[in-house]
C-alpha cells in the first residue's frame, strides 16, 4: 500500500515512511493511495476472530512489505496482551438498541492506547532498522500524552517530548503522564491551550533541522498508523453486534476527528457503517464544519478537556474525501482557512450529511446525562462519552446504535463529582498514582523555547 498527502504535493510513501514522516512536507496529512476492499463473506468470516487476530487481519494491508508478518503479529499480541479485560474492547448493553464499546481498558484506561501501545513498537522497529534514534514530539489534551509515553517508554531508539497545556487536563491525565521517570520521557507543561501546543508540533515538524541527527517523530494523530490502529473496534463490534444484517450507526466523542475517521476508513474498506454521529462539548468546531463552516471561536474549558480543541486537525483527510481527494483544491481550502474563515460549497455539505450528523454538547448537559444513565442503567460514564449518549438524540432511531467509551470515569473525577457523585477509585494497579513522583517543566507559549528544551533532552 502506498500513501499520499492530502494536499497533493508531497512524495508518495510506503507504510514505514509513513510511520516515521507524520506529517507531510506540503503541510498535509497522508492517506492511504487506495484502500482494500473486503467482501462481505470475509468479514462473516473473521467474525469470529478474538480482537488481537482480527486486528492483524485488517491492518495486514497497510503494513505488508514494510516487515515480516511474524513480526507484525508479535507485536499486535503484546500491544493488546496488556489490556485489563480479556475482550480487549468489550461491548455493554445500555438500552434495547444502544450498546456502550468500552475502550478504556488499555493501560492507560483511554482509547487511545489501541493506536499507541502499537506505534511505539512500530516506531522501535523502523528505527532499529535503519540504525537511527528518533525524537517522539506530540501534543496532547489529555490522552494521547499518557498513552504515547506508555507505548514509548520502554524503547532503545527513541526519546519522547509531550506537550500539554498548562493546568489544563485533569489530576489523573497529568499524572498518568508525568509520574513515569523514565530517562528517555520528558513532559512539558506550555503556558497556553491545545491549540497552541498542536501548533509548536507542527511548526516543529516543518523545518526539523534543530534535532538533526535525529529523525522527530508523530504520535499525534497526524499519523496515520494511529487512524488505522483505530478501524478495528469498529469492526470488531459492529461484526458482533450485527452489522453485517441491520443498519448501524457509531456515535463517537471527538473534537480532532482522528477517532471518527478510523470508522470513516473501515466503512471505506466495505464495513457496513450506515451512519456517524460526532459528539462535542462546547468547543463546537466540528458541529459548524460539518454544516460547512470553518471558522474559529474562543477555546472554553469544559469538563471534557480532551475535546478542548479550536482547530481539528484530522477534519482535513475527511475534507479531502469530500472534494474528490482533488489536493490542489484541499491545499487552497486549508490556505485558506489559515486566514481567516471558509464556507465550504453545497454539494460538500450535502455529501457530510449523508453519513454524518454532529451534536454540541455544554456541561450541564454533559453532567445531567451521567446522572441519568447511572440512575437508568447502573453505568457510570466519563464526560466525553456522556456527550456521545446525549448525541444519539440527532442520530437515526431505525439504527442498532453503539456508543464509543473512550476513557475510564476516574480520569476525569471534577466532571462526575459535579454530576453528583463521589470520586471513582481508579484501578488497583494505579491506587497510588496520586502520591507518585512527578517530573515535568513548565514552559512558556514559545516555539524557540520548546525546541531548546528538545535539543537539551535528546539522548
Amino acid at each position: 500500500m502506498k500513501f499520499i498527502s492530502t494536499r497533493g504535493a508531497a512524495p508518495v510513501l510506503s507504510f514505514d515512511e509513513v510511520v516515521l514522516t507524520g506529517l507531510a512536507s506540503d503541510g498535509g496529512l497522508y492517506v492511504p493511495e487506495v484502500l482494500p476492499q473486503i467482501s462481505e463473506s470475509t468479514w462473516r468470516q473473521w467474525q469470529s476472530l478474538p480482537y488481537d487476530a482480527l486486528a492483524i487481519e485488517v491492518m495486514w494491508p497497510f503494513v505488508e512489505g514494510s516487515m515480516p508478518r511474524a513480526t507484525f503479529e508479535r507485536m499486535v499480541r503484546e500491544a493488546y496482551g496488556s489490556f485489563r479485560h480479556s475482550a480487549v474492547a468489550p461491548s455493554k448493553q445500555l438500552t434495547h438498541d444502544v450498546w456502550l464499546l468500552e475502550l478504556f481498558h488499555g493501560p492507560t484506561l483511554a482509547f487511545k492506547d489501541f493506536a499507541l501501545q502499537l506505534l511505539g513498537r512500530l516506531l522501535d522497529y523502523f528505527l532499529a532498522e535503519r540504525g537511527e534514534r528518533g525524537v517522539v514530539m506530540g501534543a496532547t489534551s489529555g490522552d494521547t500524552g499518557s498513552a504515547a509515553i506508555e507505548g514509548a517508554r520502554h524503547s532503545e531508539h527513541l526519546d519522547v517530548v509531550i506537550l500539554h497545556p498548562y493546568q489544563r487536563v485533569s489530576e489523573v491525565q497529568r499524572r498518568q503522564m508525568t509520574t513515569v521517570l523514565s530517562d528517555n520521557v520528558h513532559n512539558v507543561a506550555v503556558e497556553g491551550n491545545f491549540d497552541d501546543c498542536q501548533a509548536i508540533v507542527k511548526a516543529s515538524f516543518m523545518d526539523q533541522a534543530f534535532v538533526a541527527p535525529n529523525r522527530l517523530l508523530a504520535v499525534n494523530s497526524i499519523n496515520l498508523a494511529r487512524i488505522m490502529a483505530q478501524t478495528v473496534y469498529y469492526i470488531y463490534a459492529g461484526l458482533r453486534l450485527g452489522a453485517l444484517d441491520r443498519p448501524m450507526a457509531f456515535s463517537v466523542p471527538s473534537a480532532n476527528f482522528g477517532d471518527v475517521y478510523g470508522g470513516f476508513m473501515a466503512r471505506q474498506m466495505g464495513f457496513p457503517i450506515a451512519h456517524f454521529t460526532v459528539a462535542t462539548n462546547a468547543n463546537d468546531a466540528l458541529v459548524r464544519g460539518l454544516r460547512g463552516d470553518l471558522s474559529r471561536k474562543p477555546l472554553l474549558k469544559t469538563l471534557s478537556p480532551s475535546m478542548d480543541i479550536v482547530v481539528s486537525s484530522n477534519f482535513e483527510r475527511l475534507l479531502f474525501d469530500l472534494h474528490q481527494r482533488d489536493g490542489q483544491m484541499l491545499a487552497k481550502v486549508m490556505a485558506d482557512f489559515q486566514t481567516g474563515a471558509v464556507v465550504l460549497n453545497d454539494s460538500v455539505v450535502q455529501s457530510a450529511r449523508a453519513l454524518f450528523s454532529a451534536h454540541a454538547v455544554d456541561d450541564a448537559k454533559t453532567c445531567e446525562t451521567i446522572r441519568t444513565v447511572f440512575e437508568e442503567t447502573g453505568e457510570l460514564l466519563d464526560p466525553h462519552t456522556a456527550t456521545a449518549v446525549d448525541a444519539l438524540q440527532v442520530t437515526p432511531a431505525e439504527m442498532t446504535k453503539v456508543v464509543l467509551a473512550t476513557a475510564h470515569p476516574a480520569k476525569f473525577a471534577e466532571a462526575v463529582i459535579q454530576a453528583g457523585f463521589s470520586e471513582v477509585p481508579l484501578p488497583t494497579d494505579m491506587a497510588d498514582l496520586m502520591h507518585r513522583e512527578e517530573r515535568y517543566t513548565v514552559l512558556p507559549n514559545d516555539l524557540a523555547q520548546v525546541q531548546q528544551f528538545v535539543q537539551s533532552v535528546m539522548g
